[in-house]
């Protein structure tokens, strides 16, 4: 079910508790394609067709790349090492390339050939620390004649997901300061992807938040559901991982903002600390439950915030659970505010990423001496460009510390100030 149907929500789905170390939901859900259009050889892809068959570990793929703008063309081989994820979408497997030895993943697709595809031209556009980098693309067919979209990225060995799992699984909880990294860092990717590209993620999650075990450098994965939102043209609801997906979807909203993905990022911050997930509902209507036992009831105008088109309010009254209950006593009073300023029912009130970036709860982060645990750097925290412009100065000089001011000179009039 795509959203929550009239008159589906009583008591006793209120009264029902639920195991909250239930499996993550890990089913993927694909976009629709791109516009429809004939399929073309795009220009990164100068040997577009490859041979290839229905294996993919062992199997060995040749393409040729360059021969753009005086570049000149090399054929590159890569060699298929193991199946790190498979989905509705297709599969992505580690691949090295034999020629330089370099490790990368390559996603792989089955490709119609009326349509362009939406990922492609969605990770063309992105270049950013904390955003997974497409190095190039091919297609391959097979001897069924099946189209398949090869996209060969930068390969970061662990998922947010499985970094978890290992403090939880020791019954751990992750170390805070990492905690503050990764959201951090999750928090960048998304201002960039908002602001600069104008993209919306759509299924922000553990699973898609790769992460680094050496530098702890995070980056935003799986544009498969990823889109321009563009304002007055309808989306559709069913989109995003359930235990992450924001209300305005459940509600069957269609004209939604990025401001959905603030709401997952809010939940993957509530699990990182908690250990488990925080609305861990089993349809789409349990979901809202689990949602309004922490949030208590939704006002007439938070529905209509969330969806003008939803009439029927046949809510039970539900009081909230005050935040600083749901998380450990010892949680600091930064982490729970945070989470409350991601995790409200009204879309328009929800932080926006880069308000995010500079809440206190990063405070420690911004430290001239602060590093990583073992004495080592911080991975890149501080090298914003274009996702500042617009941004007030006040805005800037709580996202800059001033110690890195100084370092890199910065003239802020640049930015195009408040």
């Amino acid at each position: 079910m795509a959203s929550l149907p009239p008159g589906t929500l009583d008591n006793h789905h209120l009264q029902h508790h639920h195991d909250q170390g239930g499996a993550i939901a890990a089913r993927h859900l694909t976009a629709a394609t791109a516009q429809r259009s004939e399929m073309e050889t795009d220009k990164g892809m100068s040997a577009a067709i490859v041979e290839g068959n229905d294996t993919v570990t062992g199997h060995i793929i040749s393409t040729t790349i360059g021969g753009q703008n005086g570049e000149p063309k090399r054929t590159i081989t890569y060699m298929a090492e193991r199946v790190v994820g498979t989905g509705s979408f297709g599969v992505v497997f580690q691949a090295k390339c034999l020629e330089t030895g370099e490790t990368v993943a390559i996603k792989k697709v089955l490709q119609d050939r009326r349509y362009k595809n939406r990922e492609l031209q969605l990770m063309r556009l992105m270049d950013h620390p904390n955003v997974i980098y497409l190095k190039h693309c091919f297609f391959s067919t097979t001897p069924k004649d099946e189209l398949f979209l090869n996209l060969v990225m930068e390969y970061v060995p662990e998922s947010l997901y499985k970094v978890l799992k290992h403090y939880t699984s020791s019954n751990q909880r992750m170390p805070l300061i990492y905690v503050k990294l990764y959201m951090y860092q999750i928090f960048r990717g998304l201002a960039y992807i908002h602001n600069v590209v104008g993209v919306c993620h759509r299924d922000v999650k553990p699973q898609n938040l790769l992460v680094d075990p050496l530098t702890h450098q995070v980056k935003l994965c799986d544009f498969g559901s990823a889109k321009v939102l563009v304002k007055g043209e309808s989306n559709i609801a069913y989109i995003c991982s359930r235990y992450y997906r924001a209300p305005e979807l459940i509600f069957g909203a269609t004209e939604y903002t990025s401001s959905v993905d603030i709401w997952s990022a809010g939940c993957v911050l509530a699990e990182l600390l908690l250990g488990l997930p925080l609305f861990p509902g089993e349809n789409a209507v349990d979901q809202l439950v689990e949602i309004i036992k922490v949030l208590g009831t939704p006002t007439r105008e938070d529905v209509r915030c969330m969806n003008p088109n939803y009439t029927a309010f046949k809510f039970p009254q539900v009081k909230g659970h005050p935040w600083h209950k749901i998380f450990q006593k010892r949680m600091p009073h930064e982490a729970i505010d945070l989470a409350s300023r991601l995790l409200q029912y009204s879309p328009s009130l929800r932080f926006n990423a880069l308000e995010a970036c500079a809440h206190p709860f990063f405070d420690e982060l911004r430290g001239p001496n602060a590093c990583l645990p073992n004495g080592r750097p911080f991975p890149p925290l501080f090298n914003f460009n274009q996702e500042l412009v617009g941004a007030s100065p006040e805005l800037i000089n709580r996202l800059i510390p001033e110690h890195i001011q100084r370092q890199m000179g910065l003239n802020f009039s640049h930015f195009g100030g408040a």
